[in-house]
């Protein structure tokens, strides 16, 4: 009955209502939300709903909360006011820093737990822990300078203080050093589109790109346990990071919707504004070879890179390009196209001669990569196919295997080069032996709010699989 009453009146409003906690007590009214503008308020008795008008900030308010003892409540809003009103009466008693407790708008408080003080974020960049009877700031914390750095959300949890920055990362607060957290959980706040893995100096790292051109570090001996993070400093991508690899030079090598091709130094963790190479066309792909080779697929051409430098390009196709991929020798480079064909192209010194020959598949292939020998070449298409062709004898085919419920996308061949994964729409990952097209290993639901995006290997028994659900998983396969 209550949830009902509080609908209908809110659709009284013209504007959406923002909601606080109601501390509810039969007989006594208590505010449970405000109007954008804040000057209606509603109350509960725990019987009905009543709207009372406040006029007291000047702008939208953006947050509502009580105090764990029900005494107080506080009003922050765009204005950068934090007002204070007493719990029963609902009348207002004080407000926080007096005309202004932040320079820009405030998002979020939150009460500690004995209702003595609270903590604030702001637009400002700023959280502030303030001591409520005295309506002053004991501690500003100082998040940063740039735009992501807006705090738009805060927590206080137990001992904890957390606050959460438009970067979408979690900072944990320190009230002796309020100017460096003691932690930032960072991470991918947008879909992830593709991932790889490399080791540096013995230790492997796991990168993946997602739809807003973030590329995220994750370690995978100590962070896939604490949830840390890294990423890499100054301007990298603007638009989605369609495909990572990494290059025999230590460099992560990727593709993006802002139609370039980046190259980014590992060991630095920071992007080069001089390393990038500007396609003419959006890039689809991007594979790397031996001798400082890339290969770019992109809608409508195919480029060749050497030295981060576009040294070759083939235009007028006849067919349209999805995928590449460059044999580990950097002898031949393999495109994938929407006509189901994976048409062979040799390198010759700075250029590609096409060889006239093409492997037919089921359907428009999708993805498609060698083995880390460069012994086999494995295609997958739309038709849920995964054809594996045996290189030295002259791409003939070498198995076909079929288990797929939709569409698969994403390809990663194993160190062993005896295994290769492959994901899809349907949720699927499944683990292959190239030799026998039945001995598989299935992991259903592997991400169950969105398809497989991205694969790759750490080791022989250790995959990591990537999905639009944002999140990055680890798995431990026996065969």
């Amino acid at each position: 009955m209550f949830s009902t009453s509080l609908i209908l009146l809110f659709s009284l409003f013209s504007e959406r209502v923002f909601a606080s906690l109601p501390q509810m007590e039969r007989g006594v009214a208590k505010v449970i939300g405000g109007d954008p503008k804040g000057n209606n308020f509603l109350y509960t008795n725990g019987k009905c709903v009543i709207i009372r008008n406040i006029e007291d900030h000047s702008q939208f308010v953006n947050c509502i909360r009580f105090s764990p003892d029900g005494s107080r409540f506080v009003t922050a809003g765009a204005d950068g006011q934090i007002l204070i009103y007493d719990g029963t009466t609902g009348e207002r008693v004080g407000s926080l820093g007096g005309e202004k407790a932040h320079k820009g708008g405030i998002y979020a408080v939150s009460w500690s737990p004995d209702s003595s003080q609270l903590i604030s974020a702001s637009g400002d960049k700023t959280v502030k822990l303030w001591d409520v009877g005295a309506t002053t700031a004991v501690t500003t914390f100082n998040l940063g300078s740039d735009v992501t750095d807006q705090q738009l959300g805060c927590l206080w949890q137990k001992d904890h203080l957390l606050s959460i920055s438009l970067s979408g990362y979690i900072n944990y607060l320190d009230k002796n050093n309020p100017n460096r957290p003691i932690r930032t959980i960072k991470g991918h706040t947008k879909s992830i589109q593709c991932v790889t893995v490399h080791k540096n100096e013995g230790r492997p790292y796991i990168y993946s790109g997602s739809h807003d051109g973030h590329i995220n570090i994750l370690s995978t001996l100590t962070d896939c346990q604490t949830g840390e993070n890294d990423c890499f400093s100054g301007k990298g991508h603007s638009n989605q990071v369609s495909k990572i690899v990494t290059d025999e030079a230590n460099e992560l090598v990727t593709c993006s919707m802002d139609d370039t091709l980046r190259y980014t130094s590992i060991s630095k963790k920071e992007y080069s504004a001089s390393d990038v190479v500007k396609m003419d066309f959006q890039p689809k792909s991007v594979s790397v070879g031996a001798g400082g080779l890339s290969l770019a697929v992109c809608i409508g051409q195919i480029v060749l890179v050497k030295d981060k430098k576009k040294v070759f390009t083939l235009d007028n196709l006849g067919y349209e390009a999805e995928v590449g991929a460059l044999h580990p020798g950097g002898t031949t480079a393999a495109v994938g196209g929407a006509d189901g064909k994976v048409h062979l192209y040799s390198v010759q010194g700075n250029t590609l001669k096409d060889e006239g020959k093409a492997l037919e598949v089921k359907g428009p292939i999708t993805d498609m990569a060698y083995s880390n020998d460069g012994a086999y070449l494995a295609a997958i298409d739309d038709k849920k196919v995964i054809t594996v062709f045996n290189v030295a004898d002259g791409y003939s085919v070498k198995n076909e295997f079929y288990g797929h419920h939709a569409k698969p996308v994403t390809l990663a061949w194993s160190p062993d080069n005896e295994h290769f994964a492959t994901g899809g729409m349907d949720m699927l990952v499944y683990v292959w032996t190239v030799s026998d097209p039945d001995q598989r290993l299935k992991i259903p639901d592997a991400h169950r709010l969105h398809h497989v995006s991205g694969l790759a290997w750490i080791d022989a028994h250790t995959l990591v699989t990537t999905s639009h659900d944002a999140s990055v998983k680890q798995w431990t396969i026996t065969y």
